[in-house]
């Protein structure tokens, strides 16, 4: 009998130890950018009361997520620059021009997180470098786990959701007549786990 609950005990803490390192385990995923499933969208003040939307429709990269020690986890995002999109066709042409984003000198911004802390719950903080026209500034993401799931081909997937305000003349973004000093971001990513 005394055996009996040895291989029981035994078989237990087997299982135990086994799930408690799956879930430690940090995971690495690659931002899905088909169809609707991630998006960078921003927004911007005209006028003192009107707000111009917009979004990039060209960016990738990756991330790791640790569920049980989230200062471990990490993103890397690269934007093309020349994608962005005011659904304005001549003021998409200013804003890639020399006066705003640059985008034939600089081609791609990028954010790289330095370090992440949770806040509370789902919510964390993402501090990061995020490089545009060649200048590198800290910014701060306030992000929040919206969702993890297999999808119907049996992928895992992982959704983020994030804000930042960014302000232009930091990038030298300087003849803004009418628009705002800064720009409000919003990011909706998906990941596919690796």
């Amino acid at each position: 009998m005394n055996e009996l609950k040895k291989i029981v005990v035994a078989s237990v803490l087997s299982v135990s130890t086994t799930g408690l390192s799956v879930q430690a385990r940090a995971d690495d995923y690659t931002i899905d950018t088909r169809g609707i499933h991630s998006f960078i969208n921003f927004k911007v003040n005209l006028l003192g009361y009107n707000w111009l939307h917009g979004n990039f429709t060209n960016f990738g990269g990756d991330f790791t997520f640790d569920g049980e020690d989230p200062s471990k986890s990490r993103m890397d995002v690269i934007i093309k620059t020349a994608s962005i999109d005011s659904h304005h066709t001549e003021l998409d042409k200013h804003l890639r021009s020399s006066e705003f984003l640059d985008v034939s000198t600089f081609p791609e911004a990028h954010f790289v997180s330095t370090h992440i802390e949770s806040t509370d719950g789902n919510n964390a903080r993402i501090y990061g470098d995020f490089t545009l026209k060649g200048i590198t500034k800290e910014v701060i993401i306030d992000a929040v786990k919206e969702n993890e799931d297999k999808d119907t081909s049996g992928h895992y997937r992982t959704e983020f959701s994030g804000t930042t305000t960014l302000s232009l003349k930091d990038f030298k973004v300087v003849n803004l007549g009418p628009v705002s000093p800064t720009i409000d971001i919003t990011l909706e990513v998906e990941g596919i786990r690796q």
